[in-house]
């Protein structure tokens, strides 16, 4: 069987809330840990999100 090219990674908060979203990414192309900046509704501004694995 072929591997798959996308997994499920879990962005988690680096604002201490505990907040989380759930999505996708290529493995192919994006082989380091992704981090990006998006909205936390807990402190209600915009914080850094690091990846982390799905339990």
């Amino acid at each position: 069987m072929a591997k798959p090219t996308t997994a499920k990674i879990r962005l988690n908060s680096e604002g201490g809330t505990g907040f989380f979203y759930v999505t996708k990414k290529n493995t192919r192309t994006m082989t380091e840990k992704f981090t990006v900046r998006k909205y936390d509704p807990v402190l209600r501004k915009h914080v850094e999100f690091k990846e982390g694995k799905i339990k």
